[in-house]
């Protein structure tokens, strides 16, 4: 892997190029075709490549919580939020809690407790959905916070997890999430894999939902390649 701004170095130390700066901050990991598909068939994997996953890993082992919606859980397969020793004794050296908690949006809390992200994580997860619904069992396997009514309110539900000291967010979408993030305002990075594919017409895009009222500028912090896959990062 290469840094080719804003200085060019060969294999560049990730955690240091990655970590948070001091604060509260909502970072997002997305990956795109070239053509601006962000899925094939429905799945971002056939997009992503060893390097992809290395920074992804990496992103992972950096925040408090990864905040992900309920489609994109099932829909990617998600297994629980579990890191390798390495990284657990890295979080625990570096004064964050030994796993990041997983947080899943669901507007209508239609999750099924058996999943293995909820039932196998290793620390207990959240929910954030709307007010009025019975979690049921799923209170068994989560805390369920509700935040707002008819739909996720999710500057009330980045509020909620701030309290619960959750300062630094990573999300990996998906994309209505991605919208709602930004059109609330909320998004203060992006980390964006392009890779070198045509995926053609059909694809949805990295983010979706209703138009935002003004497109918001996000500067450029570094530019990474590897096996034709460019890494982008930008934030406020």
């Amino acid at each position: 892997m290469q840094q080719l701004w804003p200085t060019p170095v060969q294999d560049p130390d990730l955690i240091d190029l990655y970590r948070d700066p001091p604060g509260p901050r909502l970072r997002l990991n997305f990956v795109t075709s070239l053509d601006g598909a962000g899925h094939v068939d429905g799945r971002s994997a056939p997009l992503s490549g060893p390097a992809d996953k290395r920074i992804f890993g990496v992103l992972r082992m950096l925040c408090d919580a990864l905040v992900v919606g309920a489609g994109t859980l099932r829909e990617e397969g998600y297994h629980a939020l579990r890191l390798d020793a390495a990284r657990r004794d890295w979080r625990l050296a570096n004064g964050l809690s030994e796993y990041p908690v997983l947080v899943i949006a669901s507007a209508r809390l239609d999750l099924d407790p058996a999943h293995q992200a909820l039932a196998d994580a290793p620390v207990r997860p959240i929910i954030i959905t709307c007010a009025g619904h019975d979690p049921g069992p799923l209170a068994d396997v989560a805390d369920i916070v509700a935040a707002g009514e008819g739909e996720v309110d999710l500057v009330a539900a980045v509020a909620e997890l701030r309290e619960r000291g959750h300062a630094h967010l990573l999300s990996e979408g998906g994309p209505r999430l991605f919208g709602s993030l930004t059109a609330a305002g909320l998004v203060d990075e992006l980390c964006l894999t392009v890779s070198p594919l045509l995926a053609g017409p059909g694809a949805t895009r990295i983010t979706a939902g209703a138009p935002i009222a003004a497109p918001e500028n996000l500067t450029l912090r570094h530019v990474l390649l590897d096996d034709g896959l460019l890494f982008l990062r930008h934030a406020r």
